[in-house]
């Protein structure tokens, strides 16, 4: 419980990482001595939470430790990818270069995700305004009129049935559907973030979506080439860029194939081979490329091309995506609030006929 409101109290943005990845990069470029580097970031920071870290990686740095093992202490901050590059950075006198690196990666990642997540909100918007405008009048509009048909003898519309049915539906446990809803979405979150193999389940279903699909895949292609170029350029080793990516990866099917892919580059294995084995995670294209960087020796290179490529199919996806869906969502918005419609004017419609004058 401790360490939970610990991390709580220390939790920073990736625009505060981002931040001051970059800001460390020029003063340590500038030739400013990093415990000094770190007190000027220190006296320009407001945030509590930030505040926090640089006291104690200031803390630790002045007694001689390793910046990277200072960050370390925060992993639910810094991951395995940003501890590393400074890690190696401290080590091989390249530290102003990684942190640039390191800097120009949260940004990308994080407008990646601004993307995906930008695309999402008009379905989702659409969806809910058409459900609460459907509710609105199917529980508060349509009873209000209830007793005009029941009061007269005609024969309603199976239209108007199915509706009152749904109404009546809908005021007696409405609030129990709505508390299952919400009981049946807490439960999924909490399996997701608990149970390895509910995520993975899920994970593979986000996936297989179509559209959806698509853009999840070319969403982690990206942050795993763009994260193996950057580590494979800072020197580090081949199977430890593997391991470390698969550590930064948030979708287990991703993360379990890399992690398998690593442990067969130990045996000598080529990681071209490896990924041609997995054709519905690594498209051809990929496969192919990285072939090409191996016997060409700049698997760098080749990754960091590849992330330029997937970001750029991912901006172009996200760009299409309200295209594409604006014709269904309209379509469903109008067959709901059409069946509603219909459902209500098709029986008054038939009393007006009737009436003699």
């Amino acid at each position: 419980m401790n360490n939970f409101f610990n991390q709580l109290l220390t939790r920073i943005s990736i625009k505060e990482k981002t931040l001051f990845a970059k800001r460390l990069s020029f003063l340590i470029r500038a030739g400013v001595p990093i415990a000094q580097s770190l007190m000027i970031l220190r006296s320009q920071t407001k945030s509590g939470a930030r505040l926090r870290v640089m006291d104690q990686v200031l803390k630790d740095v002045n007694n001689g430790h390793y910046l990277s093992a200072s960050l370390a202490k925060f992993q639910h901050n810094f991951d395995p990818l940003a501890i590393n590059l400074i890690r190696v950075g401290e080590e091989s006198g390249t530290l102003d270069e990684n942190l640039n690196y390191l800097a120009e990666e949260m940004k990308k990642k994080q407008e990646l995700r601004r993307k995906v997540l930008g695309a999402m909100v008009y379905p989702i918007f659409i969806i809910l305004a058409t459900l609460g405008i459907s509710g609105l009048l199917t529980i508060y509009i349509f009873p209000k009129i209830l007793p005009i048909f029941a009061s007269l003898d005609v024969n309603l519309p199976i239209t108007t049935r199915a509706l009152i049915w749904t109404s009546d539906f809908l005021k007696n446990y409405g609030l129990y559907l709505a508390l299952g809803l919400a009981g049946l979405i807490i439960l999924n979150l909490f399996l997701v973030r608990t149970s390895n193999n509910f995520r993975l389940v899920a994970h593979k279903i986000v996936l297989k979506i179509p559209l959806i699909g698509s853009i999840s895949k070319n969403y982690h292609l990206a942050n795993i080439c763009r994260t193996l170029g950057i580590l494979i350029k800072s020197d580090i080793r081949i199977i430890r860029a593997f391991t470390i990516t698969s550590e930064t990866i948030t979708n287990l099917v991703y993360k379990r194939e890399l992690e398998t892919i690593s442990k067969k580059l130990v045996r000598g294995d080529k990681i071209a081979l490896n990924m041609s084995q997995r054709a519905h995670l690594f498209p051809s294209m990929l496969t192919n490329l990285v072939e090409i960087g191996e016997a060409t020796g700049k698997l760098d290179e080749t990754f960091v091309y590849l992330s330029e490529m997937y970001e750029a199919e991912v901006d172009e996806l996200t760009k299409n995506l309200s295209t594409i869906l604006e014709p269904a969502l309209m379509v469903f918005m109008g067959i709901v609030v059409g069946f509603i419609a219909v459902s209500i004017i098709t029986p008054i419609y038939e009393i007006t006929r009737n009436l003699t004058p």
